[in-house]
C-alpha cells in the first residue's frame, strides 16, 4: 500500500530532496507539495503523514496544526513541522498542537529520512489490529472507505464472510480455525491482486470477516476465483471422515448433535458511487442486507449490488 505523504510548503524544493532520499522506494512512498492555501486537498487524502515547512509558507502554524487535528478523519495523522526558528517557547507551542516531531534547520538529509520512515511504519503497525493475518484493521478500512468517497471516485466494495466457521471451531479448536483464516487472507490476497491496473486494498475486519476495495472490474470472474480456490483447499483443513460425508456433528447446549456444512465463502460486492453513497455507514447498512442473501445460499456464492442511476 503506497504511502501518500503530503508537503505543505510554497516551493517544491523539499520534495525535491525526499524524493531523492527516497528514489529506491518510489512504490511505497509517494510526495506531494502542495500550497498554505490547499490544506483541504490534503486532509481529504487523509495522507499517512502531513510535513510543514514552517520557512517556506505564510501559516501562524500553530492554528494550523490545530486545525489539522479538529479534522476528525486527521486526528491521528502525524505532523512533521520543519523549520528555522529555535525559540524554545515557540518550539513548545507547536508541540503543544500534538505536533510529532520539529525539525530544526539546516536538515540532515539521513535524519530526516528515518523520521518519516519510522514514523509511517510505527502508525501502520499501530493501526493493525490483525496479527494473525498481518492485514490491516477497520482503522484503515474506514479511512481507505472514506478517502474514495471524499475524493468521489467510483469503486466496489467485497465483503467475505465465512459460513458454518463457529461449528468448525467446535470441533476442531481455535489453532486449527486460525489457519482457516490464515488461507482465506492469503486467497483473498491473491486473487484480489491479479487485478489488473486496480487500486486496491485488502482489510481484515475481524474472525472470519474480510473486506477488500477495488476499482471497478469484472467482478464476476474475481468472485469466481476465489470460490473456487478456497473450495478446492478449504477441505485440507477436516479430517476424511468428516470430508466424505459432508459435514460436521456438534452438540448443542442440550447435548442434541446437529449436522452443520463444511465451511465455505459467501461473498458479497457493492458497487459504490460517491452521488449515491455519502458515508461510510450508509455504504455497510446496504452491504449487511446483501451479506445477509448471500449467507442465506447453501455453499460458496457471491452476490453483486451494482450502482443504480
Amino acid at each position: 500500500m503506497i504511502q501518500e505523504i503530503y508537503i505543505i510548503d510554497n516551493n517544491n524544493e523539499l520534495e525535491t530532496k525526499l524524493n531523492e532520499s527516497f528514489k529506491r522506494e518510489t512504490d511505497e512512498y509517494k510526495f506531494k507539495t502542495i500550497g498554505t492555501n490547499e490544506l483541504e486537498v490534503a486532509l481529504r487524502n487523509i495522507p499517512a503523514l502531513i510535513i510543514i515547512d514552517e520557512d517556506n509558507s505564510d501559516l501562524r502554524i500553530v492554528e494550523f496544526c490545530k486545525s489539522i487535528r479538529a479534522n476528525e478523519d486527521n486526528s491521528i495523522t502525524p505532523i512533521i513541522v520543519i523549520s528555522s526558528d529555535q525559540d524554545k517557547e515557540h518550539i513548545v507551542e507547536v508541540l503543544k498542537t500534538d505536533v510529532e516531531y520539529y525539525i530544526k534547520k539546516p536538515l540532515e538529509d539521513e535524519y530526516l529520512y528515518y523520521t518519516i520512515k519510522n514514523l509511517v511504519s510505527l502508525l501502520s503497525r499501530n493501526r493493525r489490529i490483525s496479527p494473525l493475518t498481518g492485514l490491516p484493521g477497520n482503522v484503515q478500512i474506514q479511512t481507505e472507505m472514506k478517502k474514495r468517497l471524499l475524493n468521489k471516485e467510483t469503486f466496489a466494495i467485497m465483503y467475505f464472510d465465512l459460513d458454518n466457521f463457529k461449528a468448525y471451531n467446535d470441533v476442531y479448536g481455535f489453532t486449527n480455525g486460525d489457519e482457516i483464516i490464515k488461507f482465506t487472507a492469503r486467497t483473498i490476497t491473491k486473487h484480489v491482486h491479479q487485478i489488473p491496473e486496480g487500486n486496491t486494498f485488502i482489510g481484515h475486519i475481524g474472525g472470519d470477516d474480510f473486506v477488500a476495495i477495488i476499482s471497478k472490474t469484472d467482478y464476476d470472474k474475481v468472485c469466481q476465483e476465489i470460490i473456487l480456490e478456497f473450495d478446492k483447499y478449504a477441505v485440507d483443513f477436516y479430517n476424511e471422515v468428516d470430508v466424505e460425508r459432508g459435514y460436521v456433528e456438534v452438540a448443542n447446549r442440550r447435548g442434541i448433535i446437529e449436522q452443520f456444512p463444511l465451511t465455505t465463502i459467501s461473498i458479497a460486492v457493492l458497487e459504490v458511487d460517491s452521488k449515491i453513497y455519502k458515508t461510510t455507514l450508509e455504504i455497510g447498512e446496504v452491504a449487511g442486507q446483501i451479506k445477509h442473501q448471500a449467507k442465506s445460499v447453501l455453499g460458496s456464492t457471491y452476490i453483486i449490488n451494482r450502482r443504480r442511476f
